[in-house]
């Protein structure tokens, strides 16, 4: 995550840290940081990570990855807010999991519409594309975003 936030600042943006106060000892705190928030627990951490984001970008993660990533696609469909979810499937790291997704929407135990909830890119350079086709979408205002 520090590559990412120097890359950002790089690029002339902010950084926002969340972090819970029971894991900022057992994690690297980076305080090359815009703002830095400790918060009680991982569910506010993820609540203000979606009032603060203007979008999603997931990475190759762990547990904490996917937790994060599904409450906010979860929240998406159920119209909590609107904000473009890119997964960066570097080196196919994502294809176990899409095609779970895929299965889930096979049985029956979710929705086809679910799918187009996200976009899918291969490499960081198209990020940028994946997250404007949402921004633009039909029926979705910007000014939600």
């Amino acid at each position: 995550m520090g590559l990412v936030a120097k890359a950002c600042f790089e690029g002339g943006g902010e950084v926002v840290g969340i972090i819970p106060a029971h894991v900022q000892e057992k994690e690297i705190l980076n305080k090359d940081v815009t703002e830095m928030h400790i918060v009680d627990s991982f569910h506010t951490r993820k609540r203000m990570m979606v009032e603060k984001s203007d979008g999603f970008v997931i990475l190759p993660g762990g547990f904490g990855t996917l937790d994060e990533v599904f409450e906010v696609l979860t929240w998406k469909y159920c119209g909590l807010h609107a904000k473009p979810v890119v997964f960066v499937n570097i080196s196919g790291f994502y294809d176990p999991l899409l095609a779970t997704i895929d299965h889930m929407i096979g049985t029956g135990f979710s929705q086809s519409w679910h799918r187009g909830l996200f976009r899918v890119v291969e490499a960081p350079e198209d990020v940028g594309g994946a997250l404007a086709e949402q921004i633009s979408l039909p029926g979705v205002a910007s000014d939600k975003l």
